[in-house]
């Protein structure tokens, strides 16, 4: 075979050839399968860092590429937040609020989940979440605390329920101790080694 390259004839055999062609197919399985790699370790870190969360974007967002770039796309947004730990004074402050509205439980147990959905959201502010809707917050939240973001959105969800759709006891009782797991999580201060990191 002849080619033509910069006003030189460069002639080739039939093996020449088949030797470049198979050097040729060879680069590119192997750049596939490092982008299939890279694309496999992301999914990965983005599931283990998410954990519910990252299901949660899958179905709602209908593909994993898609969901996955929404996750990336909280993690940027919450790198831009000045995150903060609660001075002692604060900190006891909260605690004795939390207090207060778990001893409301007893005797107004549908107020009082109201108050803990409240106080968790001031939490928040205090610590360095910017005021949002839920929707936003939840998003915002699972990038440092993935762990609790279920909780957070079943306890929600029982907290904001209309008064005529009402709440079992015991959903009001589960939402309280979930609000409180997430109240305590929240009230950590958060070590260096806690920052995020994107996946």
């Amino acid at each position: 075979m002849q080619l033509h390259f910069n006003g030189e004839y460069y002639y080739f055999t039939n093996n020449e050839l088949i030797g470049v062609a198979v050097v040729l197919i060879v680069v590119a399985l192997a750049a596939v399968g490092m982008y299939l790699q890279i694309r496999k370790a992301k999914t990965l870190g983005l599931r283990n860092r998410f954990g519910t969360e990252y299901d949660r974007a899958v179905l709602t967002h209908g593909s994993t590429k898609e969901a996955e770039a929404r996750l990336a796309g909280r993690e940027t947004r919450v790198e831009t937040f000045e995150f903060r730990n609660l001075g002692a004074t604060e900190r006891a402050r909260f605690v004795d609020e939390w207090q207060i509205v778990q001893s409301r439980f007893v005797d107004h147990p549908k107020p009082a989940v109201t108050e803990a959905d409240d106080l968790v959201n001031e939490l928040l502010e205090a610590r360095g979440y910017p005021v949002a809707n839920f929707e936003q917050r939840a998003s915002d939240v699972s990038v440092t605390y993935p762990q609790v973001m279920e909780n957070y959105r079943l306890a929600h969800a029982v907290a904001v329920r209309p008064g005529r759709v009402e709440a079992t006891t015991e959903e009001l009782r589960t939402a309280m101790i979930q609000y409180r797991t997430i109240f305590d999580e929240l009230l950590q201060a958060q070590k260096p080694s806690e920052t995020m990191v994107a996946a």
